[in-house]
């Protein structure tokens, strides 16, 4: 057997497949190991190779853009030896999880690599935020994974038609993404999530208190990672999960299970939004105007909607808020771009003063 066929069937189970044993040829060439990196932690990771998972030092591949530093899922080429061992490489992801950060930069934060299914947890223990849900599945959709958002905790709506109601509520927020319902500790509704997350490479999501450790441990077969209880008052939990880990479940698959995010900023995620509001999108083709802003132009085949009772006002107001976000992520990078909404919120402003002068004229 080959060191690459010993590879491919010691990592299978982590994703490994001949795609990527392609794309490390060069540096199985020169002796370096294959692995995939299972967590990270102050510049040290830990790595699944076919001997193993063994200790290695980030050093030489961490570069001054944070998109590009080693995270959770990333395939890696590793000395064979050494003290300390170092990554030498990073392949090429082919998807890539990324939220802004909290600072006021134009910076990036990579949260999971090479990520299949993004599953979105959603507790139904407090009430509904759809434009956060909605926010998860735009960075979702930016990634290029396929979304699922997990409704958890349904044995807390014992009334089943109030829980058709809010699977409705949430379906409407996520066109085009699996929207299921479970309960981890009754082992409801769990055979189509286990079916979904048997192959390929999953990310669990979502906030403090959403029930993501009960979940993962329920996929897992076992208690791995540790679970609190959440708050009564308002349902928020206190973070169990500090690390982004990679875990092999017993049917197949792995699982990155990741820190509650109390922040989801989104980075340059045009396309994700347009994702999440379709309809919306498919409507502003037929406004009279291209650039259409859906605001208090003649001919907007999206205002009409609202009116005809076709789109919410909650829907079409996160939309824009998204959209309005996202521009302002990207004009920080772009001069070009930041000119020109600059230029945009000078007309509007012009815009109102006009019509409330007009308002006074009518009253005077």
């Amino acid at each position: 057997m080959t060191s690459s066929s010993a590879d491919l069937s010691a990592l299978a189970p982590y994703g490994w497949d001949e795609a990527w044993a392609t794309e490390f040829a060069p540096y199985a060439a020169k002796g370096l190991l294959a692995g995939r990196v299972v967590r990270v932690d102050r510049g040290q990771c830990d790595v699944v190779t076919a001997g193993g998972t063994l200790r290695a030092d980030t050093a030489f591949v961490t570069p001054h853009d944070p998109l590009r530093v080693v995270c959770t899922g990333d395939w890696v080429a590793v000395e064979p030896g050494g003290n300390p061992r170092y990554v030498r490489a990073c392949l090429p992801r082919r998807t890539a999880f990324v939220r802004s950060t909290s600072s006021k930069r134009s910076e990036g934060q990579i949260l999971a690599a090479n990520v299949d299914h993004a599953v979105v947890a959603v507790s139904l223990a407090v009430e509904l935020d759809l434009g956060r849900i909605e926010r998860f599945l735009a960075l979702a959709w930016e990634s290029g994974a396929q979304p699922v958002v997990v409704l958890t905790k349904a044995d807390l709506v014992p009334d089943p038609v109030t829980l058709a109601h809010l699977v409705e509520d949430v379906e409407a927020s996520a066109p085009g993404v699996p929207v299921l319902t479970v309960s981890a500790l009754a082992g409801d509704g769990l055979d189509v999530l286990v079916a979904l997350v048997g192959s390929g490479t999953s990310v669990l999501l979502g906030q403090s208190g959403a029930g993501k450790s009960t979940l993962a441990n329920t996929l897992l077969g076992e208690d791995v990672l540790d679970v609190r209880a959440a708050r009564d008052v308002d349902g928020k939990g206190r973070h169990t999960t500090t690390t982004r880990n990679l875990l092999p479940l017993p049917g197949g698959g792995v699982l990155i299970d990741t820190p509650g995010l109390r922040g989801v900023g989104l980075f340059d995620a045009e396309g994700g939004v347009g994702q999440v509001f379709s309809e919306i999108e498919e409507l502003a083709d037929g406004c009279r105007f291209a650039d259409c802003a859906h605001r208090s132009e003649p001919g907007c085949a999206v205002r009409l909607a609202v009116e005809n009772g076709e789109l919410s006002v909650r829907r079409l107001e996160s939309y824009r808020k998204l959209v309005r976000e996202n521009q302002w992520i990207v004009a920080k990078t772009d001069a070009r771009l930041r000119a020109e909404i600059k230029k945009d919120w000078k007309k509007r402003g012009a815009e109102g003063k006009a019509a409330m002068e007009a308002k006074r004229g009518r009253w005077e």
